[in-house]
């Protein structure tokens, strides 16, 4: 009975110093806190990796494109304008009237008569030149070589809409058609031009090394030409959304000639045979808009510097491995194009 007596003592004397300026009862939480916002503060990253990224833009980008660089820059971190990729697959033939009464315009037909006035124009240039140079009959050929060559966009069955500079217009959804094929693919126009630029003629065998998520796959199957397709990704999550993308736009008979794979690049000669015509490699890159924007997965975050820093290394060696496989057909089709995007 003492020794409770005792306890009941001591519990009292500290419920009497509990109401003071620095009682036991309240200082443990409040200690508990202090250190809380202690580890908070040696945590919380200094420079967002949004403000990391736009400073290293400006250093390397603003070098190479100078005065260009600031409308550049704007564009960077506007809202992202998407391109209308018809697929030829469905069943929509209105779909390209209806894009048109929304004021969008199928850019790639542009720039192929485009791409065909310089050519005229530069025909015209090298006829005035030969003049002074050459009789009249080697000035004919050099016009009528001109003309004859072939435009960048040589497939007229891509058809991308796009609305004009300063409209922010945005597609509605993509909508199936009785077989359940969805109409168009939203995509950066500009990912259209290195499939435009590999210029694939018929019955090529097409190599797709870095596929995911699909969309030059899906374009280099819209013009009909390839003989096979290989879409490769190393990214096994990303190769899931690529499979979705082939069933939802692509139907079976053309799947069939479409092969998945999820292998490294770098090592592609040593786990994949056979040789292709065109090899397209879209390289890792640090995804500039998003790490301008997005503080979530920014590869400018302070724990993915080496991932970075490796970007180069890695773009190089998929670089050569792409060139490498291009470059066994070099004696059978001397004037086939390899078309690799390269950013870094």
């Amino acid at each position: 009975m003492a020794a409770l007596g005792g306890r009941g003592r001591a519990a009292a004397a500290l419920l009497r110093r509990a109401p003071g300026t620095g009682a036991a009862p309240g200082a443990g939480p409040r200690r508990h806190r202090h250190r809380h916002k202690e580890k908070w503060a040696t945590t919380a990253p200094r420079i967002p990796s949004t403000r990391l990224a736009l400073h290293h833009f400006d250093m390397s980008y603003g070098l190479h494109l100078g005065a260009l660089w600031p409308s550049v820059r704007a564009a960077l971190l506007c809202e992202q304008k998407y391109g209308a990729l018809l697929n030829n697959f469905a069943a929509a033939d209105h779909v390209p009237r209806e894009l048109e009464l929304l004021n969008a315009t199928d850019f790639v037909s542009e720039v192929s008569q485009k791409a065909q006035q310089w050519q005229r124009g530069a025909a015209v240039g090298e006829a005035a030149t030969g003049c002074q140079e050459g009789s009249g009959e080697s000035r004919t050929e050099m016009v009528t070589q001109a003309e004859m060559s072939p435009p960048l966009c040589t497939s007229s069955k891509i058809k991308c809409y796009a609305f004009p500079r300063g409209d922010i217009t945005r597609f509605r959804p993509a909508r199936p058609d009785a077989l359940g094929l969805l109409d168009y693919y939203l995509m950066d126009a500009a990912s259209l031009l290195p499939v435009l630029a590999l210029s694939v003629q018929p019955d090529d065998f097409v190599l797709d090394l870095c596929a995911a998520p699909g969309g030059k796959t899906l374009a280099l199957l819209q013009t009909g030409f390839c003989g096979h397709l290989a879409a490769n990704d190393v990214s096994v999550s990303r190769t899931k959304r690529l499979y979705h993308i082939l069933h939802s736009y692509v139907p079976k008979e053309v799947r069939d000639t479409v092969s998945v794979t999820s292998y490294d690049g770098r090592d592609w000669d040593q786990v994949k045979g056979g040789t292709f015509h065109k090899v397209l490699v879209d390289v890792p890159c640090t995804t500039d808009r998003h790490s301008a924007m997005e503080e979530e997965n920014n590869i400018f975050h302070k724990r993915r510097t080496k991932e970075r820093q490796m970007l180069p290394m890695l773009q190089l060696q998929l670089l050569i491995t792409s060139v490498w496989w291009r470059g066994r057909w070099t004696l059978q089709e001397p004037s086939s194009t390899s078309v690799c995007t390269w950013r870094t």
